[in-house]
């Protein structure tokens, strides 16, 4: 096989000449190089085989690896090791992630270390920064407009800071995660900059173009992301004469994943940010990462490439690393993100689950849930090889109501209805609902819109307190438990957007802020009160009572081993009038969980519980046993139950 002894020839004469690499880091690295060589180079020789630099690229890859493994600190190293003997790490059920946005958590990275111990009282081991990498000043699309992927946001501190809060948080369990994004840098970048002043080799780090026909045709099958302030998918800029590929925003410039130099570029950054003690990268906006004429250029086959070959390259110097990426796109696309055919167990170590999250709203505001049942049991494998969930009930972003004809059909409603349905629901359109958000980017043309609101607003915290009103509090309160029970053991990592612990509601007050007011998702990204935090242990507020039963549910999720990511999660149809269920199996047994979205008392007869996989009625959620009562097991609204 001549390119795999080309390769290991680079590698070797790579290793020869890092003379700082002590002798078993040598050994350790031409390992691992071995271990990935073919998952690395595979999918780069069929997309880059045939470019006239690709003998160049590849010297240059394996020389850049070398370097990165060189500058790796001994403390991340022996976590590498760690790590290569318990790959499962991730998977366990201790995990449980925190997402925040680090100013408005506590002012800066040094800021946070002064909250650790709330993190760790939390029980926290896997910690979310928002976007903290230097971006563009002004409007940066929430910090995803990044200028300089070395440096730290200069308002939160350095990247000095980062480090040392990597390491101070890892002393106390908790992996770091930082976002990288993939498809696109801001228009200051330094590549950008060298592009408009017409440097060629960095122009053709972008999508960029002389005329605008080619653009006009691509444009016929794309999709606008943001349609409302953002509308097209290009940008002409006439004082460099160029048409730029801009998906997103008009600051935010595509990068030309079809050139293998961007390839290596994203590799050292990834490598540079590892060694800074990132122990999860967050890859952004993947699915939009590879350009085909004719398509909507997303998903296409080589993302998947791409991805694993990025995968590989961590696994040869930065084992402890693993890969969140960032799809939210329809279930038969998703899947592949997680590993699916000659990709399995090599591209993503995690992906967040949007249907899930979709269907638990959706079942909240119809109270039944037979599209839930069938989209999360037609759609989704019950496990994943080295890869799990990110499970969650909100996040940074809005809510797009991801629901197919062909599902909606299938359950014998409309889809279109049923999407316009879910908007007007959680806007708080509809007559008697609970909700409480808004529209986000509204497309006259398709007539959908996507829903911001943050959890307790949307679960219906914030009517219920302006009604002053005790009974409609408590079913909010039990929506908002029963939906963190869900995550919580569904299968995969939970992540808790900052807040939702203690019930924040909507803020508007970003509308005073002219760089964010164009954007209605700052309404559900509220800065963390602290006066509020103080209140979590006085079980008379409404901070204490959610904080309480979030952390008992974390609590249980601990000792139940049967939630470890690699036990299958099978959905089981218990024909129940608003009820979803499903099972955990594990070598040690089943554990049905199950939860009642109906708004009412609902009856599990013993029959269709042992048909479920019930054995033994201990719930190791409530750590109780429970009664039968004439045959069946009385179950309120908001239930939520884990059955051995």
């Amino acid at each position: 096989m001549p390119a795999a002894t080309s390769n290991r020839e680079h590698a070797q004469k790579a290793i020869a000449v890092r003379t700082a690499l002590a002798g078993h880091q040598r050994e350790l690295f031409a390992l691992r190089f071995s271990r990935s060589e073919r998952d690395l180079f595979d999918p780069l020789e069929d997309l880059y085989g045939a470019h006239p630099g690709f003998d160049d690229f590849r010297r240059d890859l394996i020389v850049a690896l070398a370097e990165a493994q060189e500058q790796r600190p001994a403390a991340l190293c022996a976590l590498d090791l760690k790590r290569d003997l318990e790959p499962d790490w991730f998977q366990r059920p201790d995990m449980l992630g925190y997402v925040f946005y680090i100013d408005r958590f506590n002012g800066t990275l040094k800021g946070v270390l002064d909250k650790a111990d709330y993190l760790q009282e939390l029980g926290c081991t896997y910690i979310h920064f928002m976007p903290c990498l230097r971006p563009r000043p002004g409007d940066s699309d929430g910090g995803y407009s990044v200028m300089d992927y070395r440096e730290v946001d200069p308002r939160l501190g350095t990247m000095a800071d980062l480090q040392q809060v990597t390491t101070a948080l890892r002393a106390r369990g908790m992996s770091v995660c930082v976002d990288l994004v993939l498809n696109h840098t801001a228009k200051e970048h330094e590549w950008a900059r060298r592009a408009r002043m017409g440097d060629r080799q960095y122009q053709d780090y972008y999508w960029m173009f002389d005329s605008p026909e080619l653009p006009q045709t691509y444009s016929e099958t794309l999709v606008e992301v943001f349609p409302t302030h953002a509308p097209g998918n290009f940008t002409h800029y006439p004082d460099f004469g160029k048409w730029v590929w801009t998906t997103f925003n008009e600051h935010q410039w595509d990068l030309n994943w079809s050139n293998p130099r961007v390839f290596l570029e994203i590799v050292k950054i990834m490598l540079f940010l590892a060694n800074k003690g990132v122990e999860v990268v967050r890859l952004d906006a993947v699915a939009f990462m590879w350009k085909r004429m004719g398509t909507r250029c997303q998903n296409e086959p080589e993302v998947h490439q791409l991805l694993q070959a990025l995968r590989a390259a961590s696994r040869i110097v930065a084992p402890a690393l693993i890969h969140k990426e960032e799809a939210i796109v329809a279930p038969k696309d998703l899947i592949p993100y997680l590993g699916r055919g000659k990709h399995t167990g090599k591209t993503g170590n995690l992906a967040y689950h949007n249907s899930l999250m979709v269907q638990f709203w959706s079942a909240l505001a119809t109270r039944e849930t037979r599209l839930m049942t069938h989209v999360l049991r037609t759609h989704f494998p019950q496990s994943f090889v080295n890869a799990t969930w990110g499970t969650y009930l909100r996040c940074h972003d809005d809510i797009g109501w991801a629901v197919t004809d062909e599902d909606a059909a299938a359950v014998g409603v409309t889809g279109f209805t049923h999407r316009a349905f879910l908007a007007d629901f959680y806007a708080g359109r509809f007559p008697g609902g609970f909700a409480r958000g808004s529209d986000f980017q509204s497309n006259e043309d398709t007539g959908d819109k996507r829903t911001n609101g943050t959890c307790a607003s949307l679960c219906g915290l914030e009517s219920a307190l302006e009604q002053i009103d005790a009974s409609a509090t408590d079913a909010a309160v039990h929506r908002i438990l029963m939906g963190h029970a869900l995550i919580a053991s569904f299968g995969g990592i939970p992540l808790l957007y900052m807040g939702d612990e203690l019930g924040f509601l909507n803020d508007h007050s970003f509308e005073a802020n002219e760089h964010l007011r164009h954007d209605g998702r700052w309404m559900h990204r509220p800065k963390m009160d602290w006066t509020k935090a103080a209140r979590r242990n006085d079980p008379l507020t409404i901070e204490g009572r959610i904080y309480a039963g979030l952390h008992h549910i974390f609590t249980r999720r601990r000792a139940t081993p049967h939630i470890h990511a690699a036990n299958s999660t099978e959905i089981v149809d218990l024909a129940i009038d608003g009820v979803f269920a499903f099972a955990r199996r594990s070598p040690i047994g089943p554990l049905v969980c199950i939860y009642n979205f109906s708004g009412a008392w609902r009856s599990l007869s013993e029959a269709k519980l042992r048909h479920a996989g019930v054995t033994r009625y201990f719930d190791m959620l409530g750590d109780a046993e429970v009664k039968l009562v004439d045959g069946a097991l009385p179950f309120p609204p908001e239930g939520r139950i884990w059955l051995v």
